[in-house]
């Protein structure tokens, strides 16, 4: 095969697997290294798509997108246990 189809076959693939690792990343509890892994995949279809066109980059978008709502809720949900946690004196109970 060649080596520019290969490259192509591999761009494709990053990009689906960022899109389902983004949406994993919207799970409660679980998702944040998801969110994380689907940025790092991201990373190198942005890097790939730069020598050829990318069929699959409106997956790639959506990934990106949901692992970075995934990213930002549930950091903000662990923010608030956490703080909750550590100083019980500031809930209104």
């Amino acid at each position: 095969m060649n080596a520019d189809t290969e490259a192509r076959i591999r761009t494709l693939k990053n990009s689906l697997e960022c899109f389902v690792c983004g949406l994993l990343g919207l799970l409660p509890l679980v998702g944040f290294p998801f969110a994380v892994a689907a940025l790092m995949i991201s990373g190198k279809v942005r890097v790939r798509q730069k020598n050829s066109w990318n069929a699959a980059r409106p997956y790639w978008i959506w990934g990106i997108v949901f692992s970075s709502l995934g990213i930002l809720l549930w950091g903000a949900v662990w923010i608030i246990i956490l703080f909750h946690a550590l100083n019980p004196d500031s809930s209104n109970d």
